[in-house]
């Protein structure tokens, strides 16, 4: 009797297992569709789905989103493009309330989203929240402005992302050499942290050192 509960519980852990990430999966895809939907509200009413061919297609905000993405940096790609963007961003700098929350988001964007910048391209290795207790960081860049002036030595500004969600964390600046650069990727760090280190990335060998 208790081989046969065992074998019940093992199998109904083992289904779980099998159905929980592709429920999580579904809903959170289906989350993401149902919010890009809303841009449907952007089009004509006569020429909406559900309008013209009498039905919702799920997934048609996906698809018009990129659309508009892609149309967006096509044109702001060439000279006329890049003066439109240099007048609406003009614009926006003469409302007070809103100048500041735009240029805040612009700029943490541009950091982010930017082929040329350095944030989140390095996974590292820190102690936190205290000596002896490691954590996955990663790289944003180095100090500025008048912070930078008050900090000896060579610094580093990391986000501590917390775990399952890692949009939200902590920043911090920590002296270079008190920080481990990892040889993984960010896309390896972010599962490693996602899973609370259940997936873990499969291991490098590390290079012989020269004696």
């Amino acid at each position: 009797m208790r081989v046969r509960g065992q074998l019940i519980r093992r199998y109904f852990v083992t289904g779980l297992l099998i159905w929980v990430p592709l429920a999580i999966t579904a809903w959170v895809l289906s989350l993401i569709v149902g919010t890009l939907d809303q841009t449907l509200q952007l089009l004509p009413v006569a020429i909406h789905p559900k309008n013209s061919l009498g039905m919702d297609l799920p997934g048609a905000g996906v698809v018009l989103t990129l659309l508009i993405i892609f149309v967006t940096g096509l044109l702001a790609a060439n000279f006329i493009g890049q003066r439109l963007v240099g007048w609406w961003e003009s614009l926006l700098a003469r409302i007070p309330v809103v100048n500041s929350i735009y240029k805040s988001v612009k700029q943490v964007s541009d950091t982010l989203f930017s082929p040329s910048g350095n944030a989140f391209r390095k996974a590292l290795l820190i102690q936190y929240p205290r000596q002896g207790a490691w954590t996955i960081a990663f790289l944003t860049g180095r100090p500025g402005g008048d912070v930078a002036n008050h900090l000896t030595g060579d610094y580093v500004s990391v986000y501590v992302p917390t775990t399952p969600n890692p949009t939200s964390g902590f920043f911090l600046m920590l002296p270079k050499a008190d920080v481990v650069v990892l040889d993984m990727s960010v896309d390896e760090a972010l599962k490693y942290i996602i899973s609370m280190g259940v997936v873990a990335p499969p291991a490098k060998p590390r290079a012989a050192a020269n004696t």
